[in-house]
This record gives C-alpha cells, structure tokens and sequence, in this order.
C-alpha cells in the first residue's frame, strides 16, 4: 500500500513556518507499521492544487491532505478538490448544526466565512473535528483515496490518531510489517559508522538508515517483514559493533535516557553547572516527573559561586584553575552534600570548561572541558578538548551530553570514563570523596 502527504500552504513554501505536522506524521506512521513514500509540499493556488491532486491520486492508495481547510480565502482545499473531481461543493448539514451549536454557546455570531468550512465537495465523507471548527473529509479519486485535515497541529493530530490511522489500517489488506529500531550514538561520525556498518552482512529485510542531529548520530535499523529473531539479531550485531558509542535504544536523546533510569532507580541527583549553564538541568526537568530525583542544580558560573556555593577551596582553583579536575571534584562533592550530609544525594554531576570564542590559554584553550560524576564514594573525572572551531555551541551541546553519559553509565554501574572516537581525551582521575 502506498502512502503519502500533500502539505498545503505558502507559509510553508516560503520557509515561514517549518512543517512539523509531515516530521510527527511520518514517524507516527512508521510507529505503527507504515511507510510514507512521498512527501508533496504545495502553495495556497488554486490552480497548482487541483493539478497536484489529479496527479498524486493516480499513484497513491491513501493521501492524506493537511491544510487548506480554514474560513479564509487562502484555505483553497476544499474547493480544489471539488474541481479535481469536476464537482460542486455542497453544504454539509451535520457540520452546519455543529457549528452552530459551538457558536452560540460561545455567544457568536456564525459569520459567512465560517459557513465556508461546512461546504463540501460532492458526495465527499464527513470527518469529524472535535478539537475545532473545520471538519476533515475523504474522497476518491482515481486509485486513491484523499483524506483532508486541518492544520492547526493540535486539531491534526487529534484527527491522525483517531480517525486517519483506523482508516488505514481498515485499507490495508496486505499490509507489509515494518518495525524501526533507533540506537542513538555518540562520538562516532557519519562516514566512519557507515564504513564499519555497511561492510557487514545482514538479515534479508534490514535496512540502515542514519540521522546526524548534534551532538548525536541515530542509526535506525529498518526491519520489512522480518521475523523478530532476525531482528533482535540485527540489533545484537549493531550494539557489538558500535559498542560503547551506543548511548540509548529508541530514545530521542540522552536526557530521555537518564529521566528514565533514574525515575524507575528511586535514586537521587544533585548538579553543579559552570559551563553547561543549566542545560543539563533544564533538558532533565522538561520530563513530567523529574522532580522525583532532581534534588537542586546549582549554575556556579563565576568562581565566588564556586567557592561560596559549593565550598570548593580557593587555593584549588589557584593552585590548578577553575577548569581542572581537580576544581570539578570539588564542585561535585559541594553540590552533592549542599543540603547537609543526611540529603547527600546518590549522584553528582559537574562541569566546568571554556567554550569560547575568548578566554582560551595555552594551558587551557577554547574547547577545554572538565566533567565529574560521584559514583558511591568516588568523584570519576575527565578532561575533554573539544574542537573549538565548531562553535561554542558545539562545545556546550556536545559537553552536556557527554555528562549526560557518563551518569548514565554510572546509573548502570559501567565505568563512566570511555573513549569516543572523536572525542579528544586529555586525561581522567578518580577521587575519594574523603579525601576532598
């Protein structure tokens, strides 16, 4: 069965809005065992929509058409669609009276243009809208079936899940099976990941697909009517040979990871961020439930934060600056009893660095970064150079998600130190928390 999207709208076209209602669909989609094959963007003209419609509907099997359907002069959908079929638009009474009824016990008028949205093309099927005011609708033509759905995400995505995916599943007779696994790396590039994976054989039905977003390269291993011993024997075969770049299993990102292993340890975390900034913190706490484990994350920005806050000596940070381990070790075993010795926390988490473009030296240059974890009683360190000239953005991103890592590894009880492969480790220690 072959399924595509039509997006509609100048806004889109014109680079205005980006169109994350066709990125939600499409992995929705394949979520549930489904592929889209194609993806059209068109503009808000009448004549370029009907042509588009005539055009898709004699290649695909289901369409789904999002957009167009507002009380606007720009909201063409409907209309384009009656005369690619070469029909009248007809006013749809169930609609009308659903409308009616949601204006006035709002105390508003119906105007003429919201009238727009109750016409229909003839003898097209009423999809329901509960979340808005423009219903959806489904007509055939040529061998596919067309289903239309507002814009509005919200009003979309309500529409998606509880009409347009039991309608494909109703039209799907010989459905073909597709299962994706996402192994989320880090510190392995691109090239060098297709170069070690690609010389492999692998079962009949396994396909690689990638997808760089920084700081993190996901490999999704794509499985069309493949038994699932074939596929958990594809997943084995990835994890051995990425190994330790292999940082989390369908998760969109490390912070994902870490929420969950933490809130199912019933484990506590406390932070110190200097050059992260409260990035770790914030990625954490955008997880309902994060409260659970978070007791307090302390931004030690400047070097009085460090000293007053955290109680890190300032003969440490004369003797060995504010970006060494040893400072960093500080800070963890600071934020870590910061609420008394009885509410020391299981883990720790520390950062401290440089990531530019000023305030390099030779000793420590742009892209130095220093990370610490408590594991028991040992602060595990490491000190990291990153290349500088991607950008302070870079060097942040990539250092929060290297922290990020090496608690996880800690939770996990692994050692939290490893290479990466295009991580540049300067050095690491490990210190006794007593001896802090």
């Amino acid at each position: 069965m072959r399924l595509e999207m039509i997006c509609t709208g100048e806004e889109i076209l014109a680079g205005q809005i980006v169109d994350t209602n066709a990125a939600w669909l499409g992995n929705l989609l394949m979520e549930q065992g489904f592929e889209m094959q194609r993806r059209t963007t068109v503009g808000d003209r009448l004549a370029d929509l009907v042509e588009v419609f005539q055009e898709r509907s004699q290649h695909a099997d289901i369409i789904l058409v999002n957009g167009g359907l507002g009380p606007t002069a720009d909201d063409l959908s409907a209309q384009a669609m009656a005369d690619a079929m070469g029909v009248s638009l007809r006013q749809n009474k169930h609609w009308l009276s659903v409308l009616q009824q949601w204006f006035n016990a709002r105390s508003i008028e119906l105007s003429k243009s919201n009238l727009k949205q109750t016409l229909l093309p003839e003898g097209a099927i009423m999809v329901d809208n509960p979340v808005g005011t423009a219903c959806g609708f489904r007509v055939k033509l040529n061998r596919a079936w067309l289903f239309f759905t507002p814009g509005v995400p919200s009003e979309f995505k309500h529409m998606v899940q509880q009409q347009f995916i039991p309608f494909v599943e109703q039209q799907s007779v010989q459905q073909q099976r597709v299962d994706v696994t996402k192994l989320l790396t880090l510190g392995m590039g691109e090239s060098s990941m297709a170069q070690l994976l690609e010389s492999m054989d692998w079962p009949d039905g396994i396909t690689l697909g990638y997808r760089s977003f920084s700081p993190y390269l996901e490999l999704k291993l794509i499985a069309r009517d493949v038994s699932d011993d074939q596929r958990q024997l594809a997943l084995r075969q990835a994890q051995q040979l990425l190994n330790d770049t292999v940082v989390a299993c369908n998760q969109p990102n490390l912070a994902a990871e870490v929420h969950r292993l933490l809130a199912d340890s019933g484990e506590s975390l406390a932070l110190a961020e200097s050059l992260t900034g409260g990035e770790i913190s914030s990625q954490l706490v955008a997880f309902p439930g994060s409260s659970s484990y978070l007791r307090h994350a302390v931004v030690s920005y400047c070097n009085l934060a460090k000293t007053e806050l955290l109680q890190v000596p300032e003969k440490t940070i004369s003797d060995y600056t504010e970006v060494s381990m040893q400072c960093v070790a500080q800070m963890v075993a600071g934020t870590s009893s910061a609420l008394g010795s009885t509410a020391t926390t299981s883990y720790a988490l520390a950062t401290s660095g440089i990531a530019g473009p000023g305030g390099g030296s030779s000793d420590n240059p742009v892209g130095t970064v220093v990370i610490g974890v408590k594991v028991a009683d040992t602060v595990h360190c490491q000190k990291l150079l990153i290349a500088g000239s991607r950008g302070r953005d870079y060097v942040r991103d990539l250092s929060v998600a290297v922290a990020l890592d090496m608690l996880r590894r800690a939770i996990l009880k692994t050692a939290p130190v490893v290479d990466y492969p295009y991580i540049n480790r300067l050095e690491s220690q490990s210190f006794a928390i007593a001896e802090l």
